[in-house]
């Protein structure tokens, strides 16, 4: 394979997305669990917003997997996998609705720094897709975490 990125920096790339999908599936999951077991006053937005934000999630897993076997390495794929890659931990329990929101903002925030982390290799190696990738990733995840953050807000 010559895509101009050297076998090793592909390795280490590849690394690094297999954490952000690690994060981004997690999340994925959490929320779901999040939209199924929401109750409370603030139900049905939340309800609304969880199921929203899960939908969104489930596309850009598929992405970054894909990118990973764009650059020809096997994305991970399942729940072990993604445990010991992730930096984002399960919800004990069924949580209350604004624990929910903070559990899933510093989910987000999560997200955003794995992300980042992965920056100066993919600018070192001149990997201008996965950039073009983690930075719309970026864009998605601070937005949320934005919008749970304002809920937050007495």
């Amino acid at each position: 394979m010559d895509i101009g990125i050297s076998t090793e920096d592909r390795a280490a790339i590849a690394h690094g997305l297999s954490k952000l999908l690690a994060d981004s599936y997690t999340l994925y999951l959490k929320t779901h669990n999040f939209h199924w077991n929401v109750s409370g006053p603030m139900f049905r937005t939340l309800h609304l917003m969880f199921e929203e934000q899960y939908t969104e999630l489930s596309l850009a897993v598929d992405m970054v997997a894909e990118r990973i076997r764009s650059l020809d390495h096997f994305a991970p794929g399942s729940y072990s996998q993604f445990a010991a890659l992730t930096s984002i931990s399960e919800a004990e329990g069924i949580p209350k609705a604004e624990d929910m929101i903070a559990q899933l903002v510093a989910g987000h925030e999560a997200v955003c720094r794995t992300a980042r982390a992965v920056f100066p290799l993919i600018e070192q190696c001149g990997d201008e897709a996965t950039g073009d990738l983690i930075t719309q990733r970026l864009q998605v995840h601070e937005k949320t975490a934005w919008m749970l953050r304002s809920l937050l807000v007495r």
